[in-house]
Order: structure tokens, then sequence, then C-alpha cells
């Protein structure tokens, strides 16, 4: 097997629950940990070797911690013997009870955990409420698959992976649920934590 299709077996096969609780927003999520001790029985049984390396990146004003997932395979011939993906996480300037080093260590834990998602194809998967411009969740679907009408109206579906701002009430995705419980006090969305930066009431 070459590194596609080896890395191809382990998407297939690897399950990662979302064993960890966000009390905020109520939901249930996964972290870097729990993606990389599911996925390292797998690796070794495929023949691959799982890295992640970390580099600070200096964009505009601001550091990013680059996180960059890498999938090598055992057999030295194999062409091409990796597969990379790369993501990206901001530094807070300031955060409670953090100081500098810890602060660059919360930014890394979250982009090896999305760097972890594209590489092994796991998604927080948003709900349809977010996506679809206000539609309830049962509107959005039945909009997407013409003809499940019947069957929808019998359904309750409740949304797993969103939340709501302790501010102003705003829904919020899961990635920034995922940012409020590694990096802030409460769950705030993008806008409400700016203007407390600014001071604004």
């Amino acid at each position: 097997m070459n590194i596609f299709e080896k890395l191809q077996k382990i998407q297939a096969e690897l399950e990662v629950p979302k064993g960890q609780f966000n009390k905020f927003g109520n939901y249930y999520y996964r972290n870097a940990e729990d993606i990389l001790a599911a996925a390292k029985p797998l690796c070794h049984k495929h023949g691959c070797l799982l890295t992640i390396m970390d580099r600070l990146v200096n964009i505009g004003d601001r550091y990013y911690v680059e996180a960059v997932a890498q999938l090598i395979s055992s057999n030295m011939t194999d062409e091409p013997l990796s597969v990379t993906t790369t993501a990206y996480a901001r530094e807070e300037e300031t955060k409670k009870g953090m100081d500098a080093a810890q602060i660059t260590g919360s930014a890394s834990s979250y982009a090896r955990k999305y760097a972890l998602n594209g590489l092994f194809c796991l998604d927080d998967v948003k709900d349809a409420d977010h996506m679809n411009n206000g539609k309830s969740t049962v509107d959005a679907i039945k909009e997407m698959f013409p003809g499940t009408e019947e069957m929808l109206d019998n359904l309750t579906i409740t949304p797993a992976d969103v939340g709501m701002c302790e501010e102003c009430g705003a829904n919020m995705p899961q990635a920034r649920i995922d940012y409020c419980n590694e990096h802030l006090d409460k769950c705030i969305c993008y806008e409400c934590q700016n203007k407390k930066k600014k001071g604004v009431a």
C-alpha cells in the first residue's frame, strides 16, 4: 500500500468520540489528545508514523502557532512518502490566569486539533440552523432533500454542536465554542470579546 491507501484505511477505521464536555455551550467535543489516542494504534497497524510539529509565524501584527500534522509511511520506498496538513491558531494577547508560555501552549493545542481534523477528515459539524440563515434544522433539511417532508414532520432534531453567547445570546459555531472553552473564562462571541477588549459596554 502507498501512503494514500494507508491514510484512506486509517480514515475509514478511525473513530474519535466526543468525550469532553463544554459546560458553557452544553455540548460534547473532542480535543487533540483524544484524536492522537485513537489514531496511534491505527497508524501502527497500517505501518505509519504520525508526527506533529509547531512553529510560530508572524502575520501582520500578531503571532500564530502553525501546526503541521504529518503521516509518514514506514516503507521508505513509497512515493510519496508522506501526507501533511496545516492549521493555525492565533495567540491571545492576554489570558486571565495564564503566563506567556501557557498562552502559546493553548494556541498550539487548538492548532494541532484542527491539523489532525484535516488529516483524518474529522469534522466538527455546524448545525443546519447556523448554516441556513436562521431556518429551523428541519426546514433546512427539507429544502436540501426534497421528498423527506413526511418523515421529518415526525422527527425531533436537536442541534448538537452549537451554543449561545453568554453576553448577547447569539448562536455560535463549534469552532468558536471550542476556542472559548480552551482560552476564555466564558462562552462569548467574537463581537462581544472585541467589545470587552475596547471597553465598550
